[in-house]
């Protein structure tokens, strides 16, 4: 399970190995940089290229990226939604399935509180992996507990997906199954 913590200057990224309701392996984590001043394109180019290596180098079997959600700086925002698709499109490319997640909800899987602050979740993901030393920088914390997430409820909501499909599909035969009462037949 690859998970990204997408940013245009800073983008974390983690990797690890799991099952829901067990201990997670930690594989590896990242940031992938790119510098302010270069030109947009370039910034973007650098880390497409940097997130599709990783995705080819651990091959994981999802990707979970974090929702962006509006703030005040509207820079901010365009920059961290550019990097987002970026992740995405890495995850897409590979044809693996991408899944998002909003803060609250990666911070409610790892902490139990969906308003735990970053220090909280850094300390909660250094624990639950067993690491020896909190994942620096920060985005590479997020970026696991990204990761943590989508293996512990990943799956629940892939089943609930999957049932709601598997419902519609049952409907939708079962309506072209029933005779039609027309006026005037029986």
């Amino acid at each position: 399970m690859l998970g990204i913590d997408p940013g245009l200057t800073r983008c974390g990224v983690g990797v690890v190995e799991g099952v829901p309701g067990r201990p997670c392996k930690l594989i590896g984590y990242y940031a992938v940089y790119t510098e302010p001043q270069d030109d947009i394109a370039l910034r973007l180019l650098h880390l497409d290229t940097s997130l599709s290596a990783l995705v080819a180098e651990h091959q994981p079997d999802s990707v979970a990226v974090e929702r962006v959600f509006s703030q005040h700086n509207v820079r901010t925002v365009m920059g961290t939604a550019q990097a987002s698709a970026v992740a995405i499109l890495a995850g897409s490319r590979a044809r693996l399935p991408v899944q998002t997640y909003t803060p609250s909800e990666v911070k409610a899987a790892v902490t139990g509180s969906g308003t735990a602050g970053k220090a909280q979740v850094t300390a909660m993901v250094t624990r639950l992996l067993g690491l020896d030393a909190p994942p620096r920088p920060a985005d590479a914390a997020d970026a696991l507990a990204l990761a943590i997430c989508h293996i512990w409820r990943g799956g629940t909501r892939a089943r609930i997906q999957a049932a709601a499909v598997a419902a519609a599909s049952a409907v939708r035969r079962q309506r072209t199954q029933l005779p039609v009462n027309r006026k005037g037949s029986r």
